[in-house]
């Protein structure tokens, strides 16, 4: 056989063996590749699958988070207000100053002077009271003078000193009437009432009923520091100062109620001392 033969038939024999498949070579490489990046395709639409969970799944966490804590905060914000008295007479108890006891009363140093203290944490003996402070007496008739230049409808009547035995029936005869637990929130048991020292004084009205009246309360909380007195009950202040809210009531402290009314504090807070119930 020539050589040209030898090269026609070699040639024929290739294509026939091709065309039939029996020789591999790089097509089954890149028939691979698309099942190669289909694979890729998928790896990286899971990855990306996990981390949109990833993802979905933190903001789930915090917002849940974000709603136990604002839970708690609402919870607390409710609890505040009812627990802000009971909290402050804690840290009275807690942080108290000493009161000095005379063998009569109960006095704190205050900025010019001793200051006469009376609550249910410091009560006075009973053989204590000499009537009106005479120094009291003056600034409380100034203070009448000034509210009747305002206009107010206020009375020359009024509740000041009263002396232990005084107190003792006022107070059977309230808790006989509503009972002993009820009667603690307004009236002083006796030795427990400022009016036995002479320093505190009821306002009343034209009609002889306790001072109520909006407009001359207000002023009075606004203007008796003037006359160095302070309202001693303060409305939101009962579990501090051991009484329902008095707007009438007032007591003399002198220069340094200024001081007081200006911190907006009851006389157990601006001291430090105990007050509270029984």
């Amino acid at each position: 056989m020539t050589s040209k033969k030898r090269v026609l038939v070699l040639t024929l024999l290739t294509v026939c063996l091709s065309g039939c498949g029996l020789l591999k070579g790089p097509s089954k490489e890149r028939e691979d590749q698309p099942t190669e990046r289909l694979s890729k395709s998928e790896s990286s639409s899971n990855n990306e699958k996990n981390r949109t969970n990833n993802t979905d799944s933190s903001p789930k966490e915090t917002l849940a988070d974000k709603g136990d804590a604002s839970s708690g905060a609402n919870l607390e914000a409710g609890n505040r207000e009812s627990s802000t008295d009971a909290a402050s007479e804690v840290r009275l108890k807690n942080h108290a100053t000493s009161a000095q006891y005379n063998g009569s009363y109960y006095t704190v140093e205050g900025k010019y002077g001793p200051v006469l203290i009376v609550n249910k944490k410091h009560p006075l003996n009973p053989s204590y009271g000499y009537g009106e402070d005479a120094t009291a007496f003056s600034a409380f008739q100034q203070l009448l003078s000034a509210m009747k230049s305002q206009g107010f409808a206020v009375s020359d009547s009024y509740s000041g000193f009263r002396s232990y035995d005084t107190q003792a029936g006022l107070y059977q005869s309230y808790a006989a009437r509503d009972g002993a637990a009820a009667a603690d929130r307004y009236s002083a048991r006796p030795g427990y009432s400022e009016h036995q020292t002479g320093l505190a004084f009821d306002l009343m009205d034209s009609s002889g009923a306790l001072l109520e009246e909006p407009m001359a309360s207000q002023w009075l909380r606004d203007h008796a520091h003037e006359y160095g007195f302070i309202v001693r009950y303060l409305p939101g202040k009962e579990a501090i100062t051991g009484y329902t809210a008095e707007s009438w009531h007032i007591r003399y402290i002198g220069p340094e109620a200024t001081d007081i009314h200006q911190s907006g504090l009851t006389l157990e807070e601006y001291f430090g001392i105990p007050g509270g119930d029984y």
